[in-house]
């Protein structure tokens, strides 16, 4: 390997600048190292480790799009310079370009094959490109190399979780838990839902959560230790400790009811009456599935995903992106510019979306997008793609509530559910919206309901697959026997056939009646004996 030769000789001058501009990205301050390398490359514009540090300098400055084009410069001059490739797939993937940063990373680790942060960023790359069977033999050779590497080892225990391989998971999480009494690693185990914590966990969760931990690790330890609870019929513990844990979380996520709700009274009135969608019939090739977290948005996708025309795209950002990159070019936020926005208009902007998502159409001919979040989007959906389909996944609200205030978001994601308050009102936003897209959309949505889904899955799963126009296909009644990646915390359920077990609200009994008072029901009532 090398680090981009320089020349023969260079001027004191040019040596001292990238000197300071080393020293200067040490510090991060990425402002002075780019001014002493922008000197050094107007002395020396052929020099391959200043071109490459100059790209570093620029992703630290979150300049992704100058970053590419002064490393792949720097790269074209020294070809087998790891560091670049590596740089440069750090800089495509922040700008959204996950396959062009595996092939960054791929090219890193030929070139220095003896470099375990190379292999681990190869790794992470694959798994956000989705390409996790092939991210495994990567993580073992990451690890491998650096048998210490906590964050590959969880990277490779979340891998083996999203794949379908919940033994060797749960193998990996309990040496993470033995070696380092790491609190991620209980977590991780009770995220597997599989797996049942017993009396001897629980103390050990116990003697951890009293000690001192930084703010994410107790958070992540009050999680699980209240799912430990749970295990040991403990529930009024459990729910201690629930709300303990997202008393914390709240403490540090941004979150404003009120603000949202109007954001979406504000998208409903934009599209009452619906606007003149896209000039053309497009988007027959889209099932967008949307919900509230937890409420069987992932097994609805795994049932479709399981039918031989549909690929299981899973939790996409281009929808978001597209709205987001429309009010960027106009210069208003979503909702504001839909009023002028013509049928071309949507027409291109149904094209874009199609376009950003036609990897999920390599293989067969659908696909769907599972995004929970896009129920707020419905009326942009439609009106970009008039042909596609929306299924509206629902389930009993306070067994949905509560399934949100027991789960801890990857990254601090969804912050409506570190509250019972938030979540209600957030319950409550989306019933409004799906009442109206419901009376403006009538023949392009439907309503999965959980529990009938689980009551008659046969003739809920024929319904669903009529509506997506689908011909009967018996492999989306085995679902669980689909193999595919599942990104979310429902991994394990779909894997399962149907159970009818799966409610927990009864075992809070009265605990939870002010979530019920909020949502507008009556308070727990407990089933006569």
């Amino acid at each position: 390997m090398t680090t981009g030769a320089a020349p023969a000789t260079l001027p004191a001058v040019v040596t001292k600048a990238l000197a300071e501009a080393a020293d200067a990205l040490r510090r991060n301050d990425a402002a002075a190292a780019e001014r002493c390398l922008l000197r050094a490359l107007a002395l020396a514009p052929r020099h391959a480790q200043a071109r490459r540090l100059l790209g570093s300098a620029l992703v630290m400055q979150g300049r992704h799009a100058e970053a590419v084009a002064s490393l792949r410069e720097a790269i074209a001059l020294q070809p087998d310079d790891a560091l670049a490739h590596n740089s440069l797939g750090n800089a495509l993937g922040r700008l959204g370009d996950t396959a062009g940063a595996v092939a960054a990373f791929a090219r890193a680790c030929a070139l220095a094959a003896d470099l375990a942060p190379l292999w681990y960023n190869h790794a992470k790359a694959l798994c956000e490109d989705r390409r996790n069977e092939e991210a495994l033999p990567v993580l073992e050779q990451a690890t491998r190399l650096a048998p210490d590497n906590l964050r590959a080892q969880f990277l490779h225990a979340h891998a083996l979780r999203v794949s379908g391989r919940f033994a060797q998971a749960a193998q990996l999480y309990r040496q993470l838990v033995a070696r380092h009494s790491a609190a991620e690693a209980w977590l991780g185990l009770a995220n597997l839902k599989n797996q049942r914590f017993d009396a001897d966990d629980v103390a050990a969760m116990e003697r951890l959560a009293r000690g001192p931990l930084d703010i994410d690790d107790r958070n992540s330890i009050l999680f699980a230790l209240a799912r430990g609870y749970e295990d040991l019929g403990r529930h009024a513990d459990a729910f201690r400790a629930y709300r303990e844990g997202n008393a914390s979380v709240r403490r540090h996520v941004h979150w404003d009811a009120a603000r949202f709700s109007a954001q979406v009274d504000a998208t409903l009135a934009a599209f009452t009456p619906p606007p003149r969608g896209a000039s053309r019939r497009q988007g027959g090739e889209v099932v967008f599935i949307v919900s509230l977290p937890r409420a069987g948005s992932s097994l609805t996708e795994q049932i479709l995903a399981s039918h031989p025309q549909i690929d299981g795209a899973g939790e996409l950002s281009d929808l978001h992106a597209v709205l987001q990159e429309e009010s960027r070019r106009r210069g208003e936020p979503f909702p504001a510019w839909v009023a002028q926005a013509s049928a071309d208009d949507w027409q291109r902007l149904g094209a874009d979306y199609l376009q950003r998502t036609a990897r999920w159409r390599d293989e067969r001919p659908r696909f769907t997008d599972k995004l929970p979040d896009n129920w707020r989007y419905v009326g942009a959906a439609l009106a970009m793609l008039p042909e596609a389909r929306i299924v509206v996944c629902r389930r009993d609200p306070v067994e949905t509530a509560l399934a949100c205030f027991r789960q801890l978001f990857a990254g601090g994601g969804q912050p409506f559910s570190y509250d019972l308050d938030d979540i209600a009102r957030h319950s409550r936003d989306f019933d409004r919206a799906v009442q109206r897209w419901r009376e403006l959309y009538p023949t392009r949505l439907r309503v999965q309901d959980y529990e009938a889904l689980v009551a008659d899955s046969e003739a809920q799963i024929r319904a669903l697959l009529a509506f997506c126009e689908l011909p009967f296909d018996g492999r989306c009644l085995r679902f669980h026997e689909t193999e595919r990646v599942v990104r979310t915390a429902s991994a394990g359920q779909v894997r399962e056939p149907l159970r009818r077990d799966t409610a927990r609200a009864a075992n809070y009994a009265s605990l939870l009646d002010p979530l019920r008072a909020a949502l507008g029901l009556a308070p727990f009532a407990a089933a006569p004996k």
